[in-house]
């Protein structure tokens, strides 16, 4: 039985693919758990329209995390500390403050896209790299402070 995969499965192959199954297999399993589509005309026709709608999604989810990184590109926000002796801070300096500061520049990112590779427990300017998208980094200015 011809099949189109709406959804990635590992022994088959990616969603979109039209492959060839075994009956029992397609009827069993695939068909009632929502992973596949009888490959008739209509249903081609109709997951062939889905399929161009969700690369016009992603193609403009592209293009708007580029657009933020442009504007990324020159910013540099601060966030401000209480340190100690030999500007070495209280604790450390987390994703979520250099959101925040983010956001009180009016750029709106989610703590989960902010990549710290190592812990910040110093005063000084870092450049931190964000994931806006799989295809598409950006880095800001950190500039860490005494409060």
């Amino acid at each position: 039985m011809k099949i189109i995969l709406t959804a990635d499965v590992d022994s088959l192959g990616n969603a979109g693919d039209v492959v060839e199954v075994k009956d029992g297999y397609a009827r069993n399993f695939l068909l009632p758990r929502s992973v596949a589509l009888i490959a008739n005309e209509h249903n081609m026709a109709v997951y062939e329209k889905v399929r161009q709608q969700r690369e016009a999604q992603a193609s403009r989810a592209v293009r708007e995390a580029e657009t933020l990184a442009e504007g990324l590109k020159e910013v540099s926000c601060n966030v401000a500390v209480r340190a100690g002796e030999e500007d070495r801070i209280f604790g450390s300096v987390t994703a979520q403050q250099i959101s925040v500061a983010l956001s009180d520049l009016g750029f709106d990112i989610d703590r989960r896209a902010i990549e710290i590779e190592e812990p910040i427990r110093a005063l000084g300017v870092y450049d931190i790299p964000i994931r806006l998208h799989a295809d598409v980094k950006a880095s800001v200015k950190v500039w860490v402070v005494r409060e």
